[in-house]
């Protein structure tokens, strides 16, 4: 009885080790390829339980999560300008054909990598051979950055990998660059400043003198109009003048040479010399001369 139970054991352990030789699994993250005596029988890219002959196949698995390649150091390349730029860019790359993969690079990463970053940067190379720093550093680097990513695509494809995107991280001047850079900058900054406060100056003039041609109007106009105003004054008093000496001129001539004394005689130090019998002291010497001429 103990035999034959030690034969169940014995066998039910051998079906447990060849059942555990036979399952494996997938998960969303990964893409199985099943060998067989060395040779690719099979791909699996979904999900799940899978069995395989044990002993005889055996299971091999690649990440197709997306990675990122990123340059250790920037690289230099030549404008059409034949200035030289430091360029620091990044990959991103994800495995799309693991049977091609393993046939071009031997499912390898560090391969992969190396030729991704050799067609990035030679696409780069090519495309900032063709374009001046002021492109590369701002106006189209968006398009640099599409047409690199689409040729590398292209070359990709062909070991199994996809490039999702190239991107240029930064784009520096080497430091003797740079300096004649920022000095032509300068110069061109200086040079819209003195633009603009030389047509600043040329408004504010003609802002000046249009505003002095309108104070000159303004004064004319004002003094044309007092000098209507005085003469309509004048005009006035001399009607109201000219009525009252109508109506009593002997009253209209004593008034007046009352006036004249006053304006005469404000001071005790005033002196006038004049003879007696001129007209001038008619009212001092006879007040009731009214008619007496």
């Amino acid at each position: 009885m103990s035999k034959h139970l030690g034969s169940l054991l014995v066998a039910l352990v051998v079906v447990l080790v060849v059942l555990s030789g036979s399952i494996y699994t997938v998960d969303q993250r990964q893409n199985a390829m099943v060998f067989q005596l060395g040779e690719v029988v099979s791909v699996k890219k979904t999900p799940g339980l899978y069995f395989k002959l044990p002993l005889v196949q055996n299971v091999r698995y690649f990440d197709t999560r997306i990675l990122t390649l990123d340059a250790a150091d920037p690289e230099r390349f030549i404008t059409s300008e034949k200035k030289n730029v430091l360029v620091d860019s990044f990959i991103k790359w994800r495995v799309v054909d693991v049977r091609q993969f393993y046939v071009s690079v031997g499912g390898d990463e560090t391969r992969a990598a190396i030729r991704l970053n050799q067609t990035v940067n030679d696409g780069l190379r090519a495309e900032f051979g063709k374009r001046t720093i002021n492109d590369v550093v701002s106006g189209k680097r968006d398009d640099v950055m599409r047409t690199i990513q689409a040729k590398a695509d292209q070359d990709a494809r062909k070991i199994g990998v996809q490039v999702v995107d190239v991107r240029i991280k930064r784009v520096d001047l080497p430091e003797s660059v740079s300096e004649n850079v920022y000095r032509r900058m300068e110069a061109e900054r200086k040079q819209v400043a003195n633009e603009l406060r030389s047509t600043g100056a040329a408004e504010a003039e003609k802002i000046k003198a249009d505003a002095d041609k309108q104070k000159d109007v303004i004064v004319a106009e004002a003094y044309r109009d007092a000098q209507r105003v005085k003469g309509e004054g004048d005009a006035t008093a001399s009607a109201v003048y000219a009525s009252a000496y109508g109506k009593s001129p002997e009253f209209y001539a004593f008034y007046r040479s009352m006036q004249a004394y006053r304006e005469s005689f404000k001071s005790k130090s005033d002196v006038m010399v004049l003879d007696p019998s001129a007209d001038f002291f008619k009212y001092m010497k006879n007040p009731r001369a009214a008619g007496g001429q």
